[in-house]
């Protein structure tokens, strides 16, 4: 009789193990208290599987199974379950997420309709209802427009042109429903609408902040933007180029064009580039910041001085 109990309980262990074994797939490994009772796993069983190191707490109410190594994914989802069922990637995290900037920000942000506080490193916006979740690589994140609107809201002005430019370069830029969520009243969406006016598409070629802010320049100054940006010329890495007037422009970075070598890499190029009919223009990030207008002027007196060049060669 003793031996078929602890049969029959070695049986519903090993069964509840997978039924969080399948649950946690697709979730980095993550998993809540309230799913572990859904799968009949009780508050004593939680503890003894804590104790033995299957179960490691995480955030409230969260565990990572197994093991508590973590990544980039698994970060994620603690902090869409922490956030409870209906919750999502949002804000400038969903739009990292879906490749529409380029770095991660920090916190992550997750949006949920339920109320819930914010944790050291997690932005949760709560008590979102009507939010419509749709799926980005596995991971519920907020649909386009609406992380354009959250992203817009934010104040994040260079991020959201730079995500409508990368929309764009990959073919999937709908105006019409992103206009559509802008309303008055609406957080975000006067700015959201002027980015819409003032797109730039050059903005999804930029390689660094310094090539943003050049364009930012372009655009405050009145200063004729380039036709390409962090492209190669005769196989040199060129940040800013005018085609016709064959003037490039070179950004240089407090992390870069410093060392001996680098120096005498860049003086290198430049030649190659002269005896090739181009000029080169070199600016530092002071120079960008602290005297715009010497800049401007210097760049349209050449852009005018040298115009039709490539085709008189």
């Amino acid at each position: 009789m003793g031996e078929a109990w602890r049969s029959a309980s070695g049986v519903r262990k090993k069964n509840a193990k997978l039924r969080v074994a399948r649950l946690v797939a697709p979730r980095q490994g993550r998993i809540t208290t309230a799913q572990l009772r859904s799968l009949g796993v009780g508050e004593a069983t939680v503890d003894r599987w804590a104790r033995a190191g299957y179960l490691h707490p995480r955030l409230p109410g969260v565990y990572a199974v197994g093991s508590p190594a973590r990544t980039v994914e698994s970060d994620l989802w603690e902090a869409i379950l922490y956030a409870g069922p209906g919750a999502m990637l949002s804000h400038g995290t969903a739009a990292w997420w879906r490749g529409l900037i380029d770095f991660p920000v920090r916190p992550i942000h997750v949006s949920t309709p339920r109320r819930k506080r914010s944790l050291p490193g997690i932005a949760v916006h709560g008590r979102r209802a009507g939010l419509h979740r749709s799926a980005h690589k596995d991971m519920p994140v907020t649909p386009v427009a609406q992380t354009m609107l959250d992203l817009a809201a934010a104040g994040e002005v260079k991020l959201v042109r730079r995500a409508l430019a990368n929309l764009d370069y990959a073919y999937s830029l709908h105006v019409s429903a992103i206009r559509a969520i802008c309303a008055q009243g609406r957080p975000g969406s006067a700015l959201l609408t002027w980015s819409i006016d003032n797109h730039e598409p050059l903005f999804a070629q930029t390689q660094s902040p310094l090539e943003d802010d050049f364009i930012w320049l372009c655009e405050r100054l009145n200063v004729p933007k380039p036709d390409r940006i962090s492209v190669r010329v005769l196989g040199i890495p060129c940040d800013a180029v005018y085609d016709d007037s064959m003037l490039i422009i070179e950004l240089d970075g407090i992390g870069n064009h410093h060392s001996p070598a680098q120096v005498r890499r860049d003086h290198r190029n430049d030649k190659r580039l002269r005896d090739a009919g181009w000029l080169v223009l070199r600016y530092t990030s002071d120079q960008l910041h602290d005297d715009p207008e010497g800049v401007r002027d210097e760049i349209v007196r050449e852009l005018r001085g040298r115009s039709g060049r490539a085709r008189a060669l």
